[in-house]
């Protein structure tokens, strides 16, 4: 797991014998490529092709072949071909093997160099036999083509921008910030709305219009500065036909369900450096650490104690956790948090997740990783995907019943909407019940991407100022969403889709984007087993009624796992992996919220209305709405405007100059 850089630029090419210009824009790469370091601190390293405007740069967690041998960017033997890569793939052994016995000869066991004979061999296609999470650049140096690519589920993050003479990509927009300190970069305003709609920017946007998220499971190919080509090579199951059986038996799900679960996790135990775990007491991460103890019987766990309230509506791990580790006879370190380290460390959550993503969950992956690293860990195994592609959240059930309401007339469910939403949202069920008929009468497509939402357009949009509210009149924020839907394959269900929704959205663009960036701030590797593809593919063919079964989540999970696990963990009742925010806003960090939500500092940005932010905050301080969520948005956004938008860059927060709205 790394940190990638990298430039194709016609016009650094054409700088021709201009040592001087050379040298002054290897200063710049070297010194965007340094805010990279957190993701890897073993090493760094630069390959540089001026007279073709190539730079790759990179820097080094060291997991497999812990040994210089594995260092990046990596030449073939025939330095025909560089590569930068940040990942881990699963099946590289197998692959080597039938490289060598092509002829191929290694320098070094790393999966780095697999990738590059495979290239070489294959060419493109080799990316449909990467069983693994990756964000890479190869540069075909016969070709003059640099190649850039992201796994199918996105697990690795990968940005870029381009203009008519450059392209530029990374692990992280902040180095490519840093490397454009010339360029005008400016606010996207309808992708602010999509982070304070979902919390999260589904698709390709960024906060930039200028920088955008490469689409997962695609691949790039790039000449002199320029897109030349663009190729997929994964797409999810929903995209296809299903392979749904119709009068397919549990006990051959539940058997096949086993052997693909333990085959993931076995996989991902590959490391030449050591691998601990998530374990919150949970079916998802208590399954996990289950099988990587047949590998590693004493695997030490990781949790937190988030002091979390039953006014937030979720259960307290820990007492789970601890059960969890006891009866999997392993060790289990405990973190703390309280809303003191909420508020010490929210800024630095903002400037490593390069996003304003409205969530205090990412703290979470913070702390947990940092005492992972203290205790000597370099990889750390997740259960985050569980629920996305299994089911387990509200919304799950409530798709299921939506044919149900959807038969009644729209003045019920439009009344009931009316009546839930003024219900005293202080109390977790009343809450509840406003989330479920909120856009109770929406059909069709609009009705499942609205469970997404954290609050509705009007209500959001009487925030904005006069001049926000006409910039974005005719974007809807649902437009990804919508787009990609259009490709779902018609035999697709409800649940289906809404499983699509988490697997594109959901996941990629927000659990898997603050995992990644939090546990790799402190140089630690996370993976998630259970977005393996071999998962992710079986579990599109399990019907519907077994993985959502009446109220039961993940049905068939928990089925497959009650050789294994007590029924305590695998039914113990659903939590989120979150704070207490709710009682913290209004009570711990209201100081917070009236900094940077107050009348000086909206007023100063201009993006937000003072007084109906105002009103927001003392609507749900005393129970008549739920924007908990909003506001902490909010605070992030303003956040993420300070850092990138106000401050000159400097050696503690190397911000952007210039920026525009």
């Amino acid at each position: 797991m790394c940190g990638i850089l990298g430039v194709s630029n016609s016009l650094i090419g054409n700088m021709g014998s201009s040592i001087e210009l050379e040298n002054s824009f290897r200063k710049s790469f070297d010194a965007s490529l340094s805010l990279l370091d957190h993701r890897g601190p073993d090493a760094s390293g630069v390959e540089a092709f001026p007279d073709t405007g190539v730079y790759l740069g990179h820097t080094r967690l060291a997991i497999q072949d812990l040994s210089s041998s594995g260092a990046q960017p990596m030449m073939s033997q025939d330095k025909k071909i560089a590569i930068t890569f940040n990942g881990e793939i699963y099946n590289f052994p197998a692959l080597k093997i039938s490289l060598i016995d092509l002829g191929y000869v290694f320098a070094s066991n790393t999966d780095t160099e697999v990738i590059i004979y495979l290239y070489a061999e294959f060419g493109l296609d080799c990316l449909t036999m990467l069983n693994g999470i990756f964000a890479l650049a190869i540069f075909d140096k016969e070709k003059n083509n640099v190649i850039i690519a992201r796994d199918g589920l996105g697990v690795k993050p990968l940005y870029y921008f381009h203009d008519k003479s450059s392209f530029v990509f990374s692990s992280e927009i902040k180095a490519i910030e840093k490397l454009l300190l010339n360029k005008r970069l400016t606010l996207d305003k309808s992708n602010l709305n999509r982070y304070l709609t979902f919390q999260w920017c589904p698709g390709e946007g960024t906060p930039f219009n200028e920088i955008k998220k490469h689409n997962p499971g695609e691949a790039l190919v790039i000449k002199n500065g320029k897109v030349i080509d663009r190729k997929i090579f994964f797409q999810l199951p929903i995209v296809g036909p299903t392979k749904k059986v119709g009068k397919v038996k549990v006990r051959d799900v539940i058997a096949e369900l086993d052997v693909n679960l333990r085959k993931a996790v076995h996989d991902q135990m590959l490391s030449d450096a050591p691998v601990g775990a998530f374990l919150s007491g949970g079916l998802d991460s208590t399954s996990i650490v289950a099988f990587a103890k047949e590998i590693d019987p004493t695997i030490t766990c990781f949790t937190i104690d988030s002091q979390n309230s039953s006014n937030d509506g979720m259960a307290d791990d820990l007492p789970y956790a601890r059960a969890a580790a006891k009866f999997l006879n392993v060790p289990l370190e405990v973190v703390t948090v309280d809303p003191d380290s909420l508020v010490k460390n929210l800024e630095k959550m903002v400037w490593m997740l390069d996003e304003p993503l409205g969530d205090p969950a990412p703290l979470n992956v913070l702390y947990i990783s940092e005492l992972a690293k203290k205790n000597g860990m370099k990889v750390l195994l997740s259960g985050a995907g569980g629920d996305d592609i299994f089911t387990g959240y509200r919304r799950h059930q409530a798709v299921m019943y939506d044919n149900k309401f959807q038969m009644l007339p729209k003045c019920i469910l439009s009344g009931l909407e009316q009546v839930t939403g003024k219900l005293d949202k202080r109390v977790t069920v009343f809450r509840r019940l406003a989330k479920l008929f909120n856009g109770a009468s929406l059909i069709g497509d609009m009705r499942i991407i609205n469970y997404f939402k954290w609050i509705d357009q009007q209500s959001l949009s009487s925030l904005f100022t006069a001049d926000f509210r006409q910039e974005i009149a005719n974007d809807l924020a649902e437009q990804p969403m919508l787009d990609f839907l259009k490709t779902a394959h018609s035999d697709s269900t409800a649940l289906d889709r809404i499983l699509a929704l988490e697997q594109r959205f959901f996941t990629t663009d927000h659990n898997l984007i603050y995992t990644d960036k939090m546990s790799m701030a402190t140089g630690v590797e996370v993976r998630v087993p259970l977005l393996a593809k071999n998962l992710v593919e079986f579990a599109a063919s399990i019907p519907d009624n077994m993985k959502q079964k009446g109220r039961e989540g993940k049905w068939i999970f928990k089925k497959t796992m009650e050789p294994y696990l007590p029924k305590e963990i695998i039914y113990r009742p659903k939590t989120g992996f979150g704070a207490p925010l709710r009682d913290w806003l209004k009570v711990e960090l209201s100081d917070y919220v009236a900094d940077l939500l107050g009348h000086s500092s909206l007023a100063a940005r201009g993006l937000f209305d003072s007084e109906r932010v105002r009103r927001l905050v003392v609507s749900n301080n005393a129970g008549k709405i739920d924007a908990s969520y909003t506001i902490f948005s909010l605070m992030c956004i303003e956040i993420w405007c300070r850092q990138h938008l106000d401050l000159a860059p400097t050696a503690a927060n190397p911000s952007l100059r210039g920026v525009k709205q």
